[in-house]
């Protein structure tokens, strides 16, 4: 099983470049989207190219603001929006897919703002977010994928000691929350399999930071303990435009 998770940065936008021969190309068993940006109307209406996938949709109330998509060719045992907090559930940002064999969580944390007013909100967000999770993990093994907000480790972005606790994604809170993710028995799969690879996955638009790779790692498959042994390959694939962020893929076997 092939599973692809992308921050598109707005559907409407991507859908007008090459998004449909990319999926060709990549051609995932479940895609995962985030940062839709458009109501649940406007996502399927951008998606009407596409067959062969059952899509799940999940908007923010605010119009044009976050959201997140699930498109599968397996038609899942059931698709779940949030997590039933209400602080949290107004942005469209989690679906939880499940399957015969496991529960698939696409996800687009919140980002903790430019002057970092959200931060707060974010370290309570993480750690709802887990116990979430964790709730799932005990009926069947969790792959959780998407945009996380954060590099985890200085290999996760170009600069880092110039945004170490000054830049949202990357201050001691947010690597928190991901180090609680990884403790509580959650593996980052790309880490585990490329340990020393320098790779990132968003490139801010400004600066030409995309040709000169001055990037962040922050899309990422997390995976139960469990299913480790199971896994084949995962890929940070840069090749694929459209989005500050780049497609990144798992391939599975269950």
């Amino acid at each position: 099983m092939k599973i692809v998770s992308w921050n598109v940065n707005g559907i409407r936008a991507i859908v007008k470049k090459d998004f449909f021969e990319s999926l060709e190309k990549l051609n995932p068993d479940i895609l995962c989207l985030q940062e839709t940006k458009a109501q649940d109307n406007e996502v399927e209406k951008a998606l009407l190219p596409i067959s062969g996938y059952k899509q799940y949709f999940n908007s923010a109330e605010k119009k044009g603001y976050s959201g997140t998509a699930i498109l599968s060719k397996t038609k899942p045992l059931s698709v779940i929006n949030d997590i039933n907090i209400s602080e949290h559930d107004t942005e469209g940002r989690i679906q939880c897919a499940e399957y015969d064999d496991f529960y698939l969580v696409n996800v687009y944390v919140p980002n903790s703002g430019q002057k970092l007013d959200r931060l707060d909100y974010r370290q309570q967000w993480d750690a709802d977010f887990l116990k979430y999770l964790k709730n799932l993990e005990k009926s069947k093994p969790v792959i959780v994928c998407g945009d996380f907000n954060v590099a985890h480790q200085p290999i996760d972005l170009k600069n880092d000691k110039s945004n170490y606790n000054k830049t949202a994604g990357y201050t001691q809170t947010e690597i928190d929350g991901m180090d609680s993710f990884i403790k509580s028995g959650f593996v980052d799969s790309y880490r585990l399999l490329h340990p020393d690879t320098v790779a990132y996955t968003f490139w801010n638009y400004r600066f030409k930071s995309r040709e000169r790779n001055t990037g962040w790692r922050i899309d990422y498959f997390l995976v139960s303990n469990s299913l480790i042994d199971k896994i084949k390959s995962t890929q940070i694939l840069p090749e694929y435009y459209g989005s500050d962020h780049c497609p990144i893929s798992l391939e599975i076997t269950l």
